[in-house]
């Protein structure tokens, strides 16, 4: 019982001290620079209607599926 009491006084006592203490660490001497964009890749760039057609294709060959899934056989279960 003692042991958890303090486990719990320690935990409490690392939630306060912790995010005081990462605020007043120093901050790093070295600066930060962009890197060039001249050679970058065109990782999702494109037009938005490109991904509006992707979108739609998609959704039709769903919306087929499912409309080529369902039986119409749905005979009443009772006489």
């Amino acid at each position: 019982m003692i042991f958890r009491k303090t486990a719990l006084a320690a935990a409490a006592a690392a939630l306060v001290t912790l995010p005081v203490a990462a605020q007043a660490a120093p901050a790093p001497s070295t600066a930060r620079t962009a890197a060039s964009v001249e050679d970058g890749s065109e990782l999702g760039g494109g037009s938005g209607f490109g991904n509006a057609l992707i979108i739609i294709a998609i959704a039709a060959v769903g919306m087929l599926a499912l409309i080529l899934s369902d039986d119409d056989e749905d005979s009443p279960v009772s006489p």
